[in-house]
C-alpha cells in the first residue's frame, strides 16, 4: 500500500470526483488491505493449531487459553473489517463510494486515503458520535 493518492492529478478542473483512476486506487488499497488481513488470520489459525495443547502447569494453560481468547477476538474484529472492506468494494462498483450515506457530498480524498472503509464525511461521523455519546450518557 506505498502507492500514494492520486490528488491534483485524479482530479480533474470541472469537479469530477472518483473518477476511475481514484476507484482505481481505493480498489487496489482495499483489495490488498484485505489480503493483509486474510493472510494475518491464516498464519493465526496456523499457530493457534500447532500450539501443544497438553501444558503440565495450570497456570501456563489459564495464560495460553487467555491469548487464544484475544486473538480470537481479534480475528472477530477483522471479519468484520472485511465485511467493511467488502462493502467499499461494492459501492465502487455501484458508483456510491466517496459519498457521504448521510449528506450525499463527497467525502475528503485525504479521509478515504486514510479510513477508505469510511462512509461517511469528517463532519458527519462527528455529528454522528457526538448524537451517540448524548445517547449513551442519559
Amino acid at each position: 500500500m506505498s502507492e500514494t493518492l492520486p490528488i491534483g492529478t485524479g482530479l480533474s478542473e470541472d469537479g469530477a470526483f472518483m473518477n476511475d483512476r481514484q476507484k482505481d486506487y481505493f480498489r487496489k488499497k482495499l483489495m490488498a488491505w484485505k489480503t493483509d488481513i486474510l493472510r494475518e488470520s491464516r498464519e493465526t489459525l496456523e499457530a493457534l493449531a500447532s500450539e501443544n495443547a497438553s501444558q503440565a502447569d495450570a497456570a501456563d494453560r489459564a495464560s495460553s487459553e487467555t491469548d487464544r481468547a484475544i486473538e480470537l477476538r481479534a480475528r472477530d474484529r477483522q471479519r468484520k473489517l472485511i465485511a467493511k472492506i467488502d462493502a467499499a468494494i461494492e459501492r465502487i462498483d455501484e458508483g456510491t463510494y466517496g459519498f457521504c450515506e448521510e449528506t450525499g457530498e463527497p467525502i475528503s480524498l485525504k479521509r478515504l486515503d486514510a479510513r477508505p472503509i469510511a462512509t461517511m464525511s469528517l463532519e458527519a461521523q462527528e455529528r454522528h458520535e457526538r448524537r451517540e455519546k448524548v445517547y449513551r450518557d442519559e
